[in-house]
């Protein structure tokens, strides 16, 4: 058996591990399909057909979109930070990435002018938004503000 978070709604689920290598497993209070807990620890790309879904439609935990382009400078810079901070998260909260290049209509909905700008929604709300390159102390209080946020 193990332990696995559910990236919805931030229950502890105990899990077959089969069940969780097939796909089989589903959250026991919200009913999402559960994943092993190293895809957890990674920041997932978003786009704009899957914005809605992955993050405005989430419900419980906080998540944090990372606004950037692969050809901005300060963009790379964070991006370790935020794999550190996925890595760390233990399923309190879940960061993303959007590249607005290619995802222009949710870069132009939240007016992204400059990159990176990290944005921080709770149950589908926008209630934080990061601009430019910040330390990863700043953007870790940031996300524990947005822990206790009630929506």
């Amino acid at each position: 058996m193990q332990v696995v978070t559910c990236r919805n709604c931030g229950a502890r689920n105990r899990v077959d591990e089969g069940r969780l290598a097939n796909s089989e497993a589903k959250c026991g209070r919200c009913g999402e399909k559960l994943r092993a807990s190293e895809q957890e620890s990674k920041p997932v790309t978003i786009t704009d057909q899957t914005f809605e879904r992955e993050v405005v439609q989430a419900r419980g935990r906080p998540f944090l979109v990372d606004c950037w382009a692969p050809w901005c400078g300060p963009c790379r810079m964070v991006a370790p930070v935020l794999d550190q901070l996925a890595a760390e998260s233990a399923g309190r909260y879940r960061i993303t990435k959007l590249n607005v290049d290619e995802n222009p209509q949710t870069a132009s909905r939240f007016n992204i002018a400059s990159i990176p700008t990290m944005l921080i929604f709770k149950d589908g709300k926008l209630i934080d938004r990061l601009i430019g390159a910040q330390p990863k102390q700043a953007i870790a209080e940031r996300l524990q503000v947005a822990l206790r946020f009630a929506a």
